[in-house]
């Protein structure tokens, strides 16, 4: 008896412990000391930098000359039945293994470590320069050709995505995937990020409201997310207390069983 109180009082014990908790589960929670959330939030996000690999939309619009106006936007005629994603892959300008881009007419412009903004008046000032009169009243757009990032591990619907939007936070980002699983570590989010000078690792507590105030709360283009599972998962003892009881209770039945047909012999 001594030895079966023993072995119940261990698996209640395993069972309490390899149950994942609510506080586990929950993103972003405040403070407790009463911290004012309200400046927490605050904080501004840098611009982000082009890095090599990105896919730039570039547009020329004009209120006088087309015909130059023309000359620098996309034909459309690499491939007429491209849509979407497709579309912008044939007429979006890709930075190359040098940081630059290939404008018709303009040649080579490097854009590597500008932001978007920048590269914007950087081609605004040479149109203007060399292409255009100041009545031609130019309006020139640059974007980000979409955030692509790629999300593996614990989420439920793993793979590369990517969201036509100029800010993406971590957090629509793993909704846009599915969300972390039950048994996926929220506490230690990895992002690999792309940098000039190669990669770096960098972790993110989800579960902190402080989260928001990180530098790796907004993603940028080719992040890697990396969810790891929890410890309990690979116990084998079950994600709720429901599944731990179960468990638990099997093994009783198991080891009682077993104590029983020792005693009979």
């Amino acid at each position: 008896m001594k030895l079966t109180s023993a072995l119940l009082f261990v698996l209640i014990v395993l069972c309490a412990s390899s149950c994942v908790t609510t506080k586990q589960l929950t993103y972003l929670q405040p403070d407790k000391s009463g911290a004012d959330t309200l400046a927490l939030l605050k904080k501004r996000q840098e611009p982000y930098r082009l890095q090599i690999n990105d896919l730039l939309s570039i547009r020329v619009k004009a209120a006088l000359d087309q015909e130059t106006v023309g000359i620098f936007n996309p034909i459309d005629d690499a491939n007429p039945n491209a849509t979407g994603e497709e579309r912008l892959y044939y007429d979006g300008f890709v930075v190359n293994d040098h940081g630059n881009i290939r404008i018709p007419t303009l040649g080579e412009v490097n854009v590597l470590g500008y932001t978007v903004d920048e590269v914007r008046e950087m081609i605004e000032s040479r149109l203007l320069k060399d292409y255009f009169k100041d009545e031609a009243n130019i309006f020139i757009t640059v974007k980000l050709a979409g955030i692509r990032y790629t999300i593996n591990g614990e989420i439920n619907n793993p793979g590369s995505n990517i969201i036509y939007r100029d800010q993406v936070s971590i957090m629509e980002a793993i909704a846009n995937s599915g969300d972390i699983t039950v048994t996926g570590d929220r506490k230690d989010v990895v992002i690999i990020r792309q940098y000039p000078a190669g990669q770096k690792v960098h972790h993110i507590d989800l579960t902190k409201l402080e989260a928001m105030n990180s530098p790796y709360y907004y993603i940028k283009p080719n992040d890697l997310i990396l969810i790891n599972p929890l410890p309990e998962k690979s116990w084998g003892t079950g994600t709720t207390g429901l599944q731990s009881l179960t468990t638990v209770m099997s093994i009783i039945a198991a080891i009682s069983t077993t104590l029983l047909l020792i005693t009979r012999l």
